[in-house]
């Protein structure tokens, strides 16, 4: 093969110009420290840098923002339920005291004082939030667990569901004292006062009063409809236009009577806090269904359900909003259409790491019950009866012992209604003492509930913390990988230059003899 002059000075250059790439290339390398400087110089090198970049981004997600968030979310949570505990636990404290026989005026005075005060502070736990968001109310994170204020004009129609597990027993009390304001008046010498003890059910809410703020009439009645059903499947329901209960065929098991207050109720039956066997009473202020002694044995023995669905208008502020605990629709005067809620779970869930969900949120019905409100409700009404009842004794012994009524007929009158002033506080004392002893097993459930949700958080915040450090050591470990696939050792590249550079100028002193002689030098 012939080789002529042109073709070594081409293939000269050609080497020349393949040094000097090499040179550029260890030199640009020697700089960014990087195998490559873009995807075409090894394709294979380049997919993976983006690969493990895009692990990395993810990584980066997780562990400045889905984890700080969700072990936010989780402290605000453990600092609620901390708070709910110490509540409890205090209105726990006052059940033990207040079921006491020998509490003195001070201690009861003590125990209102502090019931109105965590009574305030329960449920406003509830409306704990992180960033604006609310931790117990589920997808409505924008919305409080308790309404803000007074809301007079809203409509709640709720389906609410209890057990015969629900049922307790309460004691109503009838007749009371009025003082005299002067004892040489005449008066009624039969001063009736007594106590009857019924078993009970109770409704989430009070002041039961069914209006229908659509037109303004408020002609809706408060309860819709009323059922209940046993454990071998026999339904009883309530026929509210007569007024009775009724059984699958037809036949009539109870009556029911619906009233506007626990006076109107004592005005119905002479005086007495009174119901039939068979029969069920509901009283509108306070929510309750009072059992008759046979009702009452059947739905324990039968381990009846019961469902009522009732509408209440008008609620105060710091009480819990329905559509949390119970499915319901809510109506305004300006809404042409009720809007409906569904009782459901609703999980706040955050990605903590690769196909890792993690459900932070503890829903207000799983912890907060209606009840506890109810319970501090009804302890601050009996405590001020309580306290009510031995104002009487203590005035009309105050006007025992004035000389304007020092003589014989005005002490037989005083005496009179200081009997029966002694009689209603000895009944307001026991039905203090047996309901607050009754109590403490009421919030010792409730305790246990928060209890076994602060676990639970705990719990998450343990597995948030080991996701944690898990995400941190893969973090590592990629950060390693990536440095190994995309970066170079700076001795190695050195090594590489140096050796690119002399062949290069090697190159160049070979170039110069190249040319340099010619046939014609011989000739």
């Amino acid at each position: 093969m012939r080789v002529t002059n042109n073709m070594i000075t081409s293939n000269t250059k050609s080497n020349i110009n393949a040094n000097k790439v090499l040179v550029d290339k260890y030199n640009t390398q020697m700089t960014t420290q990087k195998k490559i400087n873009k995807p075409s110089d090894d394709p294979v090198i380049a997919i993976r840098s983006l690969r493990m970049q895009t692990s990395l981004s993810h990584i980066d997600q997780y562990l400045n923002n889905n984890i700080s968030d969700a072990n936010s979310w989780l402290n605000v949570t453990d600092t609620a339920l901390e708070n709910m505990k110490t509540i409890l636990t205090d209105v726990r404290s006052l059940c033990v005291k207040g079921a006491t026989d020998t509490l003195k005026e001070d201690d009861r005075r003590t125990i209102l004082n502090q019931l109105k005060s965590l009574s305030d502070q329960i449920y406003a736990e509830g409306n704990a939030d992180f960033s604006g968001r609310t931790v117990f109310t589920g997808y409505r994170t924008t919305e409080q667990l308790t309404f803000k204020t007074d809301e007079e004009t809203t409509s709640y129609t709720i389906d609410q569901k209890l057990s015969y597990k629900d049922i307790s027993e309460a004691r109503y009390t009838y007749g009371s004292v009025d003082v005299p304001t002067d004892a040489t008046n005449s008066f009624d010498e039969t001063i009736s006062i007594g106590e009857n003890t019924y078993d009970r059910l109770r409704l989430a809410y009070g002041k039961i009063n069914g209006k229908d703020n659509s037109d303004g009439t408020g002609a809706i009645d408060p309860i819709s409809s009323m059922s209940y059903t046993t454990a071998a499947g026999k339904k009883v329901e309530l026929d509210l236009a007569q007024g009775k209960f009724v059984d699958e065929n037809g036949a009539e098991t109870g009556k029911f009577t619906m009233y506007e207050s626990k006076e109107e109720w004592l005005k119905a039956n002479n005086g007495e806090a009174k119901v039939e066997d068979t029969d069920m009473v509901f009283i509108k202020d306070t929510g309750e269904m009072i059992l008759g002694k046979d009702l009452s044995n059947t739905l324990k023995r039968e381990k009846a359900d019961l469902s009522i669905t009732y509408t209440k208008t008008g609620f105060d502020a710091g009480e819990v909003r329905p559509e949390y605990y119970y499915d319901c629709k809510m109506k305004t005067p300006d809404m042409q259409e009720a809007v409906q809620y569904t009782k459901e779970d609703q999980p706040i869930n955050f990605e903590i790491s690769s196909g890792i969900m993690l459900a932070a949120n503890t829903q207000a019905s799983d912890v907060l019950s209606t009840d506890i409100g109810r319970d501090m409700t009804e302890m601050m009404t009996l405590v001020s009866a309580s306290t009510q009842a031995h104002d009487k004794v203590s005035r009309i012994e105050k006007m025992m012992s004035m000389d304007k009524y020092s003589d014989e007929e005005s002490q037989k009158k005083l005496q009179t209604y200081l009997d029966a002033a002694n009689k209603e506080a000895t009944y307001a004392d026991d039905n203090l003492s047996k309901t607050y002893q009754q109590f403490i097993s009421n919030f010792d459930g409730y305790l246990n509930k928060v209890n076994v949700a602060h676990t639970n958080v705990g719990g998450l915040q343990q597995r948030v913390e080991l996701t944690k450090t898990r995400v941190e050591n893969q973090k590592e470990t990629v950060e390693e990988l990536k440095s190994n696939n995309d970066n170079r050792d700076i001795s190695d590249i050195i090594i590489d230059y140096y050796a690119a550079y002399n062949a290069y100028t090697s190159s160049l002193t070979a170039a110069s003899k190249v040319g340099s002689q010619t046939l014609l030098n011989y000739l």
